[in-house]
């Protein structure tokens, strides 16, 4: 969730580098607690069973937005049920934990592909799990819509069933690059990534559109998810005395990152992508975390009516605020099942073939979310996506926007 303590910064320039880039038990399927599993009922009589898969971390490092997209979905899925019954069908929601884990999510896309009642994923929240796991999906024609996934090959692959409503990395990273060094003066940067598909690819998409806008990179390091003790990279970081750093990862390992650099004396702004766009930043880093700045694909939750009813909801819901990417989930699954619908009707009613209902999804046009307006162009990118700039001026989230920038 995003509150709307806002004041506008209009980032122009033109951002269109081109970069590849961006827990369980033993079924795969995975709750939370009791509080937030969905209520699978029994099928209304006469009905047939449609099953929506969600795969994101429900367990590990990155279970915090994992859950959040989950709870977002879940939400969604239970406002349309009654909807679905009266054309004959009982919606039913699976979750998946991925773990974090391209094993453990490629694992849980052949158990959702060898479901013959899913026929939609929500998810994921973590690029690199996320472009080995739709290899599966579009093997079995089951429609993906992604409420996180930002790095460029999800899309650029020309796999049927994959969309994603966020924007992508070869925008979000010039846009941070583009706010460093026109905003905040970065001349001198250095840049750490985690060695992933979405922290490279993030990462080296800002080296590109820095260094063309005239900044120097002092130094380039990658760091390994897990890791605890930074050490090493923050004493590089003092050694080159940059007046901004930048990290492609998520809040995980970022957060330890700017704390341990904090200790150390290093003053300098922070920045980094949507994958530090989470509570569990302020939770690691405390007061370090002033004077951190983050890009994200997430917006203000409560910019539009119908995200603040959402807010309501999800708060009366599961008794918890949301975060950035809840809304996220539930305007997936909106996308999804407007898609399914379609299929239905245009089917005379009847259950229709999944490829069909990936065809349909991908289809989808002005689609009206809480927060997101969703079109596709040709290859699942949602045309409408914008990029978003925040500042944490205090130790709490939600952090305070400072930019916007259309796709």
């Amino acid at each position: 969730m995003k509150l709307n303590k806002t004041f506008g910064v209009l980032l122009s320039g033109v951002l269109s580098i081109g970069i590849l880039a961006a827990c369980s038990s033993d079924s795969g399927s995975s709750s939370s607690s009791s509080s937030t599993t969905p209520t699978n009922t029994e099928p209304a009589e006469g009905t047939k069973v449609i099953k929506i898969a969600t795969q994101s971390p429900l367990s590990g490092g990155s279970a915090i937005i994992g859950e959040a997209i989950k709870l977002g979905a879940q939400l969604k899925l239970e406002e349309e049920q009654a909807k679905f019954e009266e054309l004959g069908y009982t919606l039913q929601l699976e979750p998946y934990d991925d773990q974090g884990d391209p094993k453990k999510g490629v694992s849980n896309a052949n158990l959702i592909g060898a479901d013959e009642q899913i026929y939609g994923v929500i998810g994921h929240y973590n690029s690199g799990v996320a472009i080995p796991s739709s290899e599966v999906y579009e093997k079995y024609s089951i429609a993906m819509v992604s409420p996180a996934n930002t790095a460029v090959e999800i899309t650029e692959r020309g796999l049927k069933t994959v969309n994603r409503i966020v924007g992508r990395d070869d925008f979000q990273g010039p846009a941070g690059a583009n706010y460093a060094i026109n905003e905040l003066g970065a001349k001198k940067i250095f840049v750490i990534q985690d060695k992933t598909a979405y922290g490279t690819g993030l990462a080296d998409a800002f080296i590109a559109a820095a260094e063309e806008a005239g900044a120097e990179i002092v130094g380039y390091e990658g760091i390994t998810i897990g890791e605890k003790d930074f050490n090493g990279v923050v004493n590089q970081i003092l050694n080159k005395k940059p007046d901004l750093v930048f990290f492609g990862g998520l809040y995980s390992e970022g957060g330890i990152i700017i704390k341990q650099a904090r200790d150390k004396g290093i003053d300098v702004p922070f920045m980094g992508g949507d994958g530090m766009d989470s509570s569990g930043l302020v939770d690691i880093a405390g007061e370090a975390v002033k004077n951190t700045y983050i890009t994200s694909v997430a917006g203000d939750s409560t910019a539009t009516e119908s995200g603040k009813k959402f807010v309501e909801d999800y708060k009366a819901k599961f008794n918890k605020d949301p975060e950035g990417f809840s809304v996220y989930g539930y305007d997936s699954m909106g996308v999804f099942l407007t898609g399914l619908e379609s299929a239905i009707k245009a089917n005379n009613g009847e259950l229709p073939s999944k490829d069909k209902v990936a065809e349909a999804v991908r289809a989808v046009k002005d689609y009206k979310g809480a927060l997101t307006d969703v079109s596709f162009d040709e290859k699942g990118d949602n045309v409408n996506a914008k990029i978003f700039l925040y500042k944490f001026e205090e130790a709490s989230y939600p952090p305070v926007q400072v930019g916007e920038v259309g796709q």
